[in-house]
C-alpha cells in the first residue's frame, strides 16, 4: 500500500474521527473500566458488566458485579474520583471536577440466569452473551489499522499529550479529532481531503482563537500529520464552532459505550454492536472483538491477505462460536483447497477459555484501551503478530 501520490486520481474519500480522554463518553469507558481493573487486580475470575453516566458534576456507576474481591462503597467512588481527576477534571470551573462532584453508586450482583451459562465449574466456560463480533485488518498503515482511524487517534492521544505536559498550557480535557482520506482507485492512500479539531480551552482563549489556531497547526498537525498528505486543496477546520470552552461533562451527559466505531476501525470495518469497556473478559462483546482483531492482523502480516475482515459469533452459555466468516475482499493469496475459515479453526483457540488463554485477558489492564484505543496500540497482547510463521505455510509457493 502506498501513501502520498498526490498525481494518482481520487477513487475515493472515507472519514473517522477520535475523541480524547476528556470526552464525556470516553469519560464514562475509562471510569467502568478503572472498575473492572480494581475487581480484576483482586479476583481474576471476576464476571463484571460496570456502566457509567457522567453530566454536570454528577457521576453515577450501576450494573452487575460478581466477584470475591473486597473493594467497599467507599473504595469505588475513590477509584472514580482518582480516575475524573486523573483524566484532567480537576477544577471547579469545569463543572465537573474529581474532587467535588456527586457520585452514586448503583452496582450489584450479576443475575445467577446468566452466571450458570458462564460459570461452569470444571466444563468449559460459556460465552457471556450472545451476538456477533468483528475484527479488521489492513495494510494501509503500519499497524495494520485503517489510515483515517489511525490518523485521527494519534491527533488526539497528541493533543491530550500537549494539554498534560502543559506545552500548550489553556488547553482542557475534552476534545476530538476527524480526518478525511483521499484514496485512489486502487486503494493507496494519496492526499488529505479535510482535517477537523476540535478542542476545549480556558477563558482566555475564547477571544483570541487566531493564536488557539496556529498553535494546533504547529504543534499538533506539523508534528503527527505526514506534510506530503497536505495539499493545497486540503481543508482544515480548527474549533469550527468559534470557540469550544464549555466542554466534557458539562457540556454534554456521556455514557459507557457511546463511542463503539471510535473505539474499534473508525467505521471503516462492520461492528456487531457490542461495547467494550466496563466488561470482564467472559464476555465475548469484547474478548471475541480482541480475538477477531488478533486474528486478522495475523493473516495481513503474514501475507495471507492485505486486507482481511473476522465475524465470530456466539450464543449465551456455548463455548464454541455459531459461525467463523472471513472476508478477504479479493485480496487473499493462493491457499489452495483449503478455505480460510478451517485456517482460522486450525489454528487459534475461538471457545471463550481459548481466547483468554491465548491473549492473556486476565492479566491486562484494560483502563489503558479506554484511554489510548482498543487497537492498533503497541503492547496490547491482541496486536502481537506471533502467528505469522503458522500461517505462512498454507500459502502455496
Amino acid at each position: 500500500m502506498t501513501v502520498g501520490d498526490n498525481m494518482n486520481e481520487i477513487g475515493r474519500t472515507f472519514t473517522s474521527e477520535s475523541v480524547t480522554q476528556g470526552h464525556p463518553d470516553k469519560v464514562a469507558d475509562i471510569i467502568s473500566d478503572a472498575i473492572l481493573d480494581a475487581y480484576m487486580a483482586q479476583d481474576k475470575n471476576s464476571h463484571v458488566a460496570c456502566e457509567t453516566c457522567v453530566t454536570t458534576d454528577f457521576c453515577m456507576v450501576f450494573g452487575e458485579i460478581t466477584s470475591a474481591a473486597h473493594i467497599s462503597d467507599d473504595e469505588i467512588e475513590k477509584i472514580i474520583r482518582d480516575t475524573i481527576k486523573e483524566i484532567g477534571y480537576d477544577n471547579p470551573d469545569l463543572e465537573f471536577d474529581g474532587n467535588t462532584c456527586e457520585v452514586e453508586n448503583r452496582l450489584h450482583e450479576q443475575s445467577a440466569d446468566i452466571n450458570q451459562g458462564v460459570d461452569r465449574g470444571d466444563e468449559e466456560t460459556g460465552a457471556g452473551d450472545q451476538g456477533m463480533m468483528f475484527g479488521f485488518a489492513t495494510n494501509e498503515t503500519d499497524s495494520l489499522m485503517p489510515y483515517p482511524i489511525d490518523l485521527a487517534r494519534k491527533l488526539t492521544n497528541k493533543l491530550t499529550e500537549l494539554r498534560e505536559s502543559g506545552e500548550i498550557p489553556y488547553l482542557r480535557p475534552d476534545g476530538k479529532a476527524q480526518v478525511s482520506v483521499n484514496y485512489d482507485k486502487d486503494g493507496n492512500v494519496v492526499s488529505l481531503d479535510a482535517v477537523v479539531l476540535s478542542t476545549q480551552h480556558d477563558e482566555t482563549m475564547s477571544e483570541n482563537q487566531e493564536q488557539l489556531k496556529e498553535d494546533i497547526r504547529e504543534k499538533l498537525f506539523k508534528a503527527v500529520i505526514p506534510q506530503e498528505l497536505m495539499t493545497e486543496d486540503t481543508k482544515e477546520h480548527i474549533n469550527p464552532t468559534g470557540k469550544f470552552e464549555i466542554g466534557g461533562p458539562h457540556g454534554d451527559a456521556g455514557l459507557t459505550g457511546r463511542k463503539i466505531i471510535v473505539d474499534t476501525y473508525g467505521g471503516y470495518a462492520r461492528h456487531g454492536g457490542g461495547a467494550f469497556s466496563g466488561k470482564d473478559c467472559t464476555k465475548v462483546d469484547r474478548s471475541a472483538c480482541y480475538m477477531a482483531r488478533y486474528i486478522a492482523k495475523n493473516i495481513v502480516a503474514s501475507g495471507l491477505a492485505e486486507k482481511c475482515e473476522i465475524q465470530l459469533s456466539y450464543a449465551i452459555g456455548v463455548a464454541e462460536p455459531t459461525s467463523v466468516m472471513v472476508d478477504t475482499f479479493g485480496t487473499g493469496a493462493d491457499i489452495g483447497d483449503k478455505s480460510m475459515e478451517e485456517i482460522v479453526r486450525e489454528n487459534f483457540k475461538l471457545t471463550p477459555d481459548g481466547i483468554i488463554e491465548t491473549l492473556g485477558l486476565r492479566d491486562t489492564s484494560y483502563k489503558q484501551t479506554a484511554k489510548y484505543g482498543h487497537f492498533g496500540i503497541e503492547g496490547l497482547p491482541w496486536e502481537k503478530t506471533d502467528k505469522v510463521e503458522d500461517l505462512k505455510k498454507y500459502i502455496k509457493n
